[in-house]
């Protein structure tokens, strides 16, 4: 298995986190929770990127920005709501915020 980064974002309702993600592509891939009291865990994938969603106070800061590289820019920005794709010098993106604050820019895979 090759070496990956997997970034933890801090949400308050990872389940909910998960569905508003599946706009953009991701599919949930497993959860854990310690006893069925405590925080949720859980890890969400797009082809070979990874995000982990935590429940866990202290696992991130609120308002973290991820960029995402992706083929389909235009059909994501469609998904999320995004009428404008912008076109900035280093290529077409745009930014949505998840519902913890956290923020994504999208951006065009470079050709």
């Amino acid at each position: 298995m090759p070496e990956r980064l997997a970034p933890v974002l801090r949400t308050t309702d990872a389940i909910a986190a998960a569905t508003w993600y599946s706009r953009l592509g991701f599919v949930r891939q497993w959860e854990h929770r310690f006893a069925s009291d405590l925080p949720l865990y859980v890890s969400i994938a797009r082809g070979d990127m990874e995000i982990h969603l935590s429940e866990h106070t202290g696992d991130a800061r609120p308002d973290t920005l991820l960029y995402l590289y992706v083929d389909d820019i235009d059909a994501v920005a469609a998904a999320c709501g995004v009428a404008t794709v912008e076109q900035e010098d280093w290529g077409h993106e745009f930014e949505v915020v998840d519902p913890d604050g956290n923020r994504l820019r999208v951006g065009a895979l470079p050709r």
